[in-house]
């Protein structure tokens, strides 16, 4: 009978685990300090308060390339109520050609390097681009995306977030 919990507890702790690393709960954001262009830095304490999301791409991911114009409405849409975005550069991705996409297209909110690759190993070891979470405005990640997300349903996501109080 022991033996039945202990698996039983045991598939439990996976299943809750699994909820919350792949976005259908919500876990803490990890603590991690995002190098902006400008060189100022913002950490993942910064974010709290506001709905914020943090997307993982590359210049030479084509997905990534063709989501950042949503991403940049989306940012527009949504940044007088309390909305932000940080997009988080891969490590391998070099940073004049970083600096050059943000400038030559306006980005409107903050692009970090992570140059060393601290930044994706504490969100989860992301390795795949564009990844994209969306975290709430008590610092809790409630969404995680591979890929492009559905954008609808992401609209759908952050206003619901926005409206919590």
């Amino acid at each position: 009978m022991k033996r039945i919990l202990s698996a039983a507890a045991a598939v439990a702790v996976v299943a809750v685990a699994a909820a919350l690393y792949w976005g259908t709960g919500s876990a803490a954001a990890p603590e991690s300090t995002f190098v902006l262009l400008d060189g100022s830095r913002k950490t993942t304490a910064d974010l709290k308060g506001q709905v914020t999301l943090v997307n993982f791409w590359a210049t030479s991911c084509v997905t990534c390339i063709a989501e950042m114009p949503k991403l940049v409405a989306m940012h527009e849409k949504y940044k007088a109520r309390g909305y932000d975005t940080v997009a988080v550069a891969m490590s391998y991705d070099p940073p004049s050609y970083v600096v050059n996409y943000a400038q030559t297209r306006k980005l409107p909110f903050k692009v970090a390097i992570d140059n060393t690759g601290a930044v994706a190993k504490s969100w989860g070891d992301v390795q795949l681009t564009p990844t994209t979470f969306v975290v709430n405005k008590r610092g809790q990640i409630v969404k995680r995306y591979v890929g492009e997300p559905d954008f609808a349903e992401l609209h759908k996501l952050i206003e619901r977030l926005l409206a919590e109080t």
